[in-house]
């Protein structure tokens, strides 16, 4: 058989697809084959009338200036994405928190489970009350940004800051007329992902069709659990959080928040809950990161807005330097 020089380099690229498909790993529910950054640790969690464990890593600087920063991951995330944040905020002194919820990560993921960010960030204070962490710098992003929210509005005492780095929920999606879908159908929708769909939607979602090698930890997880075992137990327990993030906005209360908060908001984002099955016409109005930061700005009564032009959704991997520069100097100017 004779190929051009094109179709070699098509037959090269296809056999490198396929070694690294069957090299990467295939994962089980609580990541045991998968390494962390920095050693995980695990708290007992009695909850809805069964046992689970919630994995967390703490991290203690080797000279600590007495603060200490809660990192709070998104959905599709665990802790693990975190790791130069940790190493940066590590080396400016602060004692760094960072767990992964129930349904996330290394922790467990229940078969029943009521999901609630109430709930989450209850097991949150548990495990600051475990580690006897008073009072605590929040970060969240993502889906973690809603769970910041909710942690700083039910704990405000134990909440020194609060940022949200292109958090989720900055809009009502149900007043938007985005239809409600029952936990069978984000279920159904789930189990429909394959390993090429996840890339091509992180590819075009967070990071407007330009993938790099730099971005590759991010597939990991969600990837290996599709290749792994337990993925119909990972794809209903992404179902039940869809449903939690759909019902239960935070946007409403941004005016009760009592901390001094820093939005972090890269203006090229454009995720939004469910945008296929708003009305047509309504879908190129939602997810518009730029008007949204502005207007959370506004409604939140202590809020420093940093906008991070032309970038998406996970600044931490795309803009890591504007990222860091942004959050160290609104602590350092909060502790000074």
């Amino acid at each position: 058989m004779r190929y051009g020089k094109q179709g070699v380099v098509l037959w090269v690229g296809l056999m490198i697809a396929g070694w690294v498909q069957a090299a990467a790993p295939a994962l089980d529910a609580r990541l045991s084959q998968y390494n962390y950054p920095y050693p995980v640790h695990s708290l007992a969690l009695s909850e809805q009338q069964q046992s689970l464990q919630m994995a967390y890593m703490d991290i203690k600087p080797a000279k600590a200036n007495g603060q200490a920063v809660l990192l709070l991951h998104g959905k599709n995330f665990s802790g693990a994405y975190w790791d130069d944040t940790i190493a940066a905020l590590s080396a400016q002194g602060y004692r760094v928190v960072v767990p992964d919820q129930i349904g996330f990560g290394k922790s467990s993921k229940p078969k029943a489970f009521q999901y609630s960010f109430h709930t989450l960030a209850d097991q949150t204070r548990r495990l600051l009350d475990e580690l006897e962490v008073d009072t605590v710098n929040v970060v969240g992003h993502s889906m973690g940004g809603m769970l910041a929210t909710r942690f700083a509005l039910m704990f405000p005492e134990r909440t020194a800051s609060l940022t949200l780095v292109n958090p989720i929920g900055l809009e009502d999606w149900q007043q938007k007329q985005v239809p409600w879908q029952s936990v069978d159908a984000w279920y159904k929708g789930e189990l429909g992902k394959t390993p090429e769909k996840v890339k091509a939607y992180m590819t075009a979602s967070y990071f407007d069709g330009q993938w790099k090698a730099a971005y590759d930890p991010l597939l990991e997880l969600q990837q290996g659990w599709i290749r792994g075992p337990d993925y119909p137990l990972i794809a209903w327990n992404s179902a039940l959080a869809y449903d939690m993030i759909y019902s239960q906005p935070v946007v409403h209360e941004f005016g009760r928040l009592a901390v001094p908060t820093l939005l972090i908001i890269g203006t090229r984002d454009r995720t939004a809950l469910g945008r296929n099955r708003a009305p047509q016409a309504l879908q190129g109005a939602l997810g518009q990161y730029g008007e949204l930061g502005e207007q959370a700005a506004q409604q939140i009564p202590d809020a420093t807005l940093v906008e991070l032009e032309g970038i998406g959704h996970v600044p931490q991997f795309e803009a890591f330097e504007d990222y860091i520069k942004a959050l160290s100097e609104f602590l350092g100017h909060l502790n000074q």
